[in-house]
């Protein structure tokens, strides 16, 4: 029978990092796209509400 590979001790990880990572900071608003979907979601909306 085979032993295991030991492995030497790794340095011990940062845990400011990891909150860090997992925070997902983003743009703060629409992007352009998005503006300009809404805008036309807006307009075909309001040329319906104009033909019934």
């Amino acid at each position: 029978m085979k032993r295991a590979k030991k492995l030497p001790n790794r340095a011990p990880r940062n845990p400011l990092v990891v909150a860090a990572k997992f925070r997902k900071a983003g743009v703060h608003g629409k992007s352009a796209k998005a503006l300009r979907r809404e805008e036309k979601m807006n307009l075909k909306k309001l040329a319906a509400d104009k033909q019934v």
